[in-house]
């Protein structure tokens, strides 16, 4: 159901965020139909993924698109150019692969270069902070609380893409660095926004009342703070998430107010999630009444997620 509904032509949006996740959402299809022995599938993704990419990396898409800013020095979007709220402040086969090496390699130094003279239109680990291990999000618009870290997870996904790039491209060095890269910012939000009974990391009242440290939302929409801390669901999050005991009391924290009329579908698919690693028949029956989803998420992926926790 989810492979049927693909179709390029019908994308409105032109944000670089949101037109990723829902490449990113069509590229978890075909690496769960891998794994699910169910090939015939992938013919169909592999077709939207180029359609939707292409433009992007060879200049033709429509309204927005990438540009080279060299003040800065670095990546930003055309819409980003002229606009410094939009767009958040900012392999298919070997052959295309390696037609698109450098552009692909362009996007990844843009976040994640280390200062090697080869990328030195690019400055150094633009959004990772070496003191506190973890990346910060605020880019060049003004945040009215400073600098912030909106979503972890997000973090986690950049970085672990760029490892999984090296190993598409036989790049052992882009490998070593975005796993290490990775697993700093899993150590830094383990321990700054993952609170656990009993911390004493922050006072006791902020302890009792949270599960999870977030500005995204205000805290009685708990379901929030929850996602923006997990989305996208990926193999990675099971790593991100390997405290099912810390798992089981931010869900638990969490559930309750998914009982508000306001709350939407696609955040509570997040909240089934992380269930599911403790409770996987409670959470697979929320699950089938759900109405919608993310839209970088699809009910393909959720049910992966489900069954195959613990395997």
């Amino acid at each position: 159901m989810d492979v049927d509904a693909l179709d390029s032509s019908a994308i409105t949006t032109k944000s670089v965020y949101f037109y990723s996740k829902l490449i990113a959402r069509a590229a978890r299809l075909a690496l769960i139909a891998e794994e699910v022995c169910f090939l015939d599938v992938i013919p169909a993704i592999r077709k939207f993924l180029k359609d939707t990419i292409e433009p992007w990396l060879d200049g033709t898409f429509n309204g927005n698109g990438f540009l080279y800013e060299s003040k800065w020095g670095g990546i930003v979007s055309k819409q980003g150019s002229r606009d410094s709220e939009a767009d958040f402040g900012f392999g298919i086969d070997p052959a295309w692969g390696r037609r698109y090496k450098p552009q692909a390699y362009s996007l990844v130094a843009g976040f994640m270069n280390l200062g090697s003279r080869s990328n030195s239109n690019y400055p150094r680990m633009r959004c990772f902070d070496f003191y506190k291990l973890h990346s910060w999000a605020g880019g060049l618009a003004e945040f009215a609380d400073g600098r912030n870290q909106e979503s972890t997870s997000e973090a986690v996904n950049g970085l672990n893409s760029a490892a999984l790039m090296g190993l598409a491209y036989g790049d052992t060095h882009l490998v070593a660095t975005g796993s290490t890269l990775t697993a700093h910012v899993i150590q830094a939000a383990q321990t700054w926004w993952h609170v656990k009974e009993g911390d004493n990391l922050y006072g006791e009242e902020f302890t009792r009342e949270n599960r999870v440290w977030s500005w995204f939302a205000p805290p009685d929409w708990r379901e929030c703070r929850l996602g923006i801390q997990l989305l996208p669901l990926l193999p990675i999050s099971e790593i991100l998430f390997s405290d099912i005991e810390y798992t089981r009391q931010l869900a638990n924290w969490t559930l309750p107010a998914l009982g508000r009329d306001v709350v939407g579908d696609g955040w509570k698919g997040f909240v089934y999630a992380l269930e599911a690693i403790y409770d996987e028949e409670s959470a697979l029956e929320k699950i089938r009444n759900l109405s919608g989803l993310d839209d970088g998420n699809s009910l393909t992926n959720l049910l992966w997620w489900v069954h195959s926790r613990g395997d």
